[in-house]
């Protein structure tokens, strides 16, 4: 494998080249379909390599998919030393998100269309309420503070020129939705689809409202994003995107929608909001960028940053937290293991209370001694069988605020059962009684020479 070459990378097709050069992607070159096919194949690719697609039935654009579906691939683009320091490095960019200074008003995109179906929008799940853009990101400005927000939102086309918009009641966009229709008018967006992976792991984060997420993507890029005005809504997009999409979404007109969540399940069916196409920005030869939901690269988009969250809230009221991991069962997105140094009895459950404090959506939190890996569901489970006791160490909270995903929720009221478990090991008995057997220099054995 050639080292991966970070400072080379100013957009997605830069990243696509180096993911082939380090053997972690694969064209394929046979015509397929949109509609299933596409989805079928990239499922059987989940958890391994990114894909292009050369050659996209009813489509002159190739498409990318499964880029970021490893945390490795992630690592890499963000320019972390390895999967392990992630969390790291985010929340270093987080600490010091730095204002862009890099502006091109260069033309950028060599072609323009006005409509949607010249973008090979992929139909990925039997009963989905047709195809959706799964990978766009939506930039909008608030029209009571100025600031521009990053956001990702799947789209489901209507037409050619209408697309019903995914928004959740309360997050950053619908603030902006909202405020605008406050004052009877539409919201003016830019989307992009097709970026920097890095501008895709920025928007995921739930930044604090008001604050530009394309600065978080900047210091994840060492301060190399550099933006484009966008031509019709003025607003700022970066540079490098494949394709541009320019219009607004219209203050009162709903359309219903039906997709499959990160937990693989279809949600319930909702009235969204509506986009109006103005015009789609195309870069010279562009690569469409399609997300399968529910599958490797969507929980990992959007759980990374959560972690990173997590760990701050966390590790605020216990110091001794080393390490927040969502899960891969409860599809980065519901269980966390919460790895701490223990020094007091009680911190534990004072982990489990902030982490439910930090991320609003999370169901289950687990909390495990230090020589225990949070990213290893059999030494997880070897603490809850030996260090736990249900009476004492199980928390349960009802009626809480839960995920709208769970289908196990009361999923109109928003309201689940909560369960933490302490999977430490009690101070109140010798440290000898837990301590797991060690065979000295074990780890210098290579079984090869004995055999």
């Amino acid at each position: 494998m050639k080292k991966f070459e970070f400072d080379k990378i100013r957009g997605f097709t830069d990243f696509l080249d180096e993911l082939e050069k380090n053997d972690q992607l694969i064209r394929i070159t046979k015509s397929v379909d949109p509609k299933f096919e596409l989805a079928g194949i990239v499922s059987k690719l989940d958890k391994g390599k990114a894909v292009v697609f050369e050659s996209v039935k009813n489509s002159k654009i190739k498409v990318a998919a499964n880029v970021l579906g490893t945390r490795y691939r992630i690592a890499m683009s963000v320019n972390s030393k390895n999967e392990n320091l992630i969390q790291e490095r985010i929340n270093e960019a987080i600490r010091n998100k730095s204002e862009i200074r890099n502006l091109n008003d260069n033309k950028i995109w060599g072609k323009i269309s006005k409509n949607l179906f010249d973008l090979p929008i992929v139909t990925h799940f039997e009963k989905d309420s047709g195809a959706f853009t799964t990978s766009s990101l939506v930039i909008a400005k608030d029209k009571e503070t100025g600031t521009q927000n990053l956001s990702t939102h799947r789209l489901l086309r209507l037409g050619k020129k209408r697309m019903a918009i995914r928004m959740v009641e309360g997050r950053h966009l619908h603030k902006c939705f909202t405020s605008a229709k406050d004052h009877n008018e539409d919201l003016p967006v830019s989307i992009i689809i097709g970026t920097h992976p890095a501008v895709s792991v920025a928007a995921a984060y739930q930044a604090p409202y008001g604050e530009n997420e394309l600065n978080i993507a900047n210091s994840l890029m060492r301060n190399k994003l550099s933006l484009t005005k966008s031509p019709g809504t003025g607003l700022y997009v970066p540079t490098n995107s494949e394709i541009l999409l320019e219009g607004r979404i219209l203050a009162d007109e709903t359309a219903e929608e039906q997709m499959v969540e990160m937990l693989r399940t279809y949600d319930i069916k909702r009235k969204q909001p509506v986009f109006e196409l103005d015009k789609i920005y195309l870069k010279s030869d562009p690569i469409y960028h399609d997300i399968l939901p529910g599958h490797g690269e969507h929980r990992l988009l959007m759980g990374l940053p959560i972690e990173s969250k997590l760990f701050h809230s966390v590790k605020d009221v216990v110091p001794g937290t080393r390490k927040v991991h969502l899960t891969d069962g409860g599809s980065n997105w519901l269980v966390a293991v919460i790895q701490i140094r223990k020094r007091l009895e009680g911190e534990p459950k004072n982990a489990i209370i902030a982490a439910f404090a930090g991320h609003p959506s999370l169901k289950i939190a687990i909390v495990v001694d230090n020589d225990i890996d949070p990213t290893n569901p059999t030494e997880v489970e070897y603490a809850i069988s030996t260090r736990c006791q249900a009476d004492k160490d199980l928390i349960t909270i009802p009626n809480s605020k839960g995920s709208s995903l769970d289908p196990s929720s009361d999923q109109n009221n928003l309201l689940t059962t909560k369960m933490g478990i302490d999977a430490t090991a009690t101070l109140l008995k010798s440290k000898d009684r837990f301590e797991i057997a060690k065979i000295p220099r074990v780890e210098k054995i290579i079984l090869s020479d004995y055999l």
